[in-house]
């Protein structure tokens, strides 16, 4: 029998909440039997083990993260949308460290291409067309976007710019500035 109130969709909220306070690594099938006072048994009847848990997890956070990056994205062209979409991720990160760890899980295919993965590169892509870039360099420039922000992101996370002078915030304007030069000097194949 199922337990009243547990479902899928409130299962994977509650690990996400778990991961953004305790890691990602801590987001396990019996911890969260412990916040809802279950056996782990039960929360199979929802989800099918800690992996697929933490694909949900993921897919949660990179639906969130497009979402926010579609509203920061309207009307906006060039270096505006640059860092409008650079802001998106190291803000989420920031606020949700445990999802944006999730968001970086490495998805099989079908599950990437059926959620918000797609999305994301679209994202990209909006931002490159006020760079009037095309093809095979469109390519290589949203590779270039996100090496560059979930790089920055994920050393700043982890403590990487802390020991030295000047503020992360000062850097990444001049990574954005930087980043804004290059795709409007891209050099020709």
């Amino acid at each position: 029998m199922v337990r009243a109130g547990l479902s899928a969709e409130r299962l994977v909220r509650a690990g996400a909440e778990l991961a953004d306070e305790a890691g990602l690594e801590r987001v396990t099938l019996s911890a969260l039997a412990r916040r809802f006072d279950v056996k782990v048994a039960s929360l199979y009847a929802h989800v099918s083990g800690a992996h697929d848990l933490r694909t949900r997890i993921a897919l949660l956070a990179l639906r969130e993260m497009a979402d926010r990056g579609a509203a920061a994205l309207a009307g906006r062209a060039g270096k505006d949308a640059l860092t409008a979409l650079g802001d998106v991720y190291r803000d989420y990160a920031r606020e949700h460290p445990g999802r944006y760890a999730a968001s970086r899980l490495r998805l099989d295919a079908a599950t990437a291409a059926a959620g918000a993965g797609p999305r994301h590169a679209e994202m990209a892509r909006a931002v490159l067309r006020g760079y009037d870039l095309s093809g095979p360099d469109q390519t290589h420039a949203v590779r270039l976007l996100g090496s560059v922000f979930h790089g920055y992101v994920d050393l700043e996370a982890g403590g990487g710019f802390s020991h030295s002078a000047p503020d992360t915030q000062e850097t990444w304007e001049r990574v954005l500035d930087a980043l804004d030069a290059l795709l409007r000097g891209w050099p020709a194949a």
